[in-house]
């Protein structure tokens, strides 16, 4: 469910806008951080932390469209890795600075403490949580894209992006929004699994393979596809690691290259 939040707003924007953008990760650090700012220095409360993780990292990244990923749309492939990896890089030095080498601690409330009782068997309460919490969200989005107006636009401009603009749509408002919401669903993620997968300045590079196989897996822009292809190599990943743990680290990147070889534009990916 964390790769899942996390990746699906990758999915959207490099499906829709077509910009390669590796630093995709440093949105759910950023957002790991403020959560675990806000609690610790302000006392906010853990579900405002998550407000606040979505809406900061949602409007920073606004202005980071608006002054540079606007201006390496048109750029090649290229250019748009070299951006984004030395985005990654500079991000994980001012991380470094700020908070040291030491991940984010993460204060949860009481009441997501402990051990819940389900189908006779007990489970940690806050996991129990993150399932729940991110089947909304996945409701939500799916609901947005595929009944709402802006998620015709979206679908259309995805399609085709200059017809879309030849019937009044503005794309540029568009990629706006929809990139601030990818990368707040970004930042929601991070915060929602600092307690699961610790917040530090290492964070952008060292999960970024993980958002890369769900989003590749999963086929550009597809909601659907990136939920499937999270529950897929998540349960794969520990799964493996668990029965065979002398090639569990390597049984994800197996699975990636057979589904690949079969479907080479992802689950949900068109050809």
């Amino acid at each position: 469910m964390i790769l899942y939040v996390i990746s699906v707003g990758l999915s959207v924007t490099m499906g829709l806008m077509g910009f390669i953008n590796l630093a995709h990760g440093v949105f759910a650090m950023a957002g790991g951080f403020i959560l675990s700012t806000v609690m610790a220095r302000f006392g906010m409360p853990f579900p405002l932390a998550l407000v606040a993780a979505f809406v900061i990292v949602a409007l920073l990244s606004i202005v980071l469209e608006r002054l540079l990923y606007s201006r390496l749309y048109a750029a090649g492939d290229l250019a748009q890795v070299l951006f984004s990896i030395g985005l990654i890089l500079i991000s994980m030095a001012l991380a470094r600075l700020i908070y040291g080498n030491l991940a984010a601690p993460v204060f949860l409330p009481d009441y997501l403490r402990g051990q819940v009782h389900v189908l006779g068997r007990d489970f940690p309460t806050y996991r129990v949580f993150l399932i729940i919490f991110s089947t909304l969200i996945i409701v939500g989005l799916w609901f947005g894209v595929e009944r709402t107006r802006w998620g015709a636009m979206v679908r259309a401009a995805v399609d085709n992006r200059a017809m879309a603009q030849s019937v009044g749509i503005n794309t540029r408002l568009l990629f706006m929004a929809t990139f601030a919401l990818g990368s707040g669903l970004a930042g929601l993620g991070g915060a929602l699994g600092a307690d699961i997968l610790p917040i530090d300045p290492g964070y952008p590079l060292r999960f970024l393979v993980y958002f890369l196989i769900v989003v590749s897996v999963g086929g550009l822009g597809s909601i659907a596809g990136s939920f499937a292809a999270a529950a897929l190599l998540g349960i794969s990943d520990i799964a493996g690691k668990y029965y065979v743990p002398q090639i569990g680290a390597f049984l994800i990147y197996l699975v990636m290259i057979s589904l690949l070889m079969w479907r080479p534009a992802g689950l949900f990916g068109r050809r």
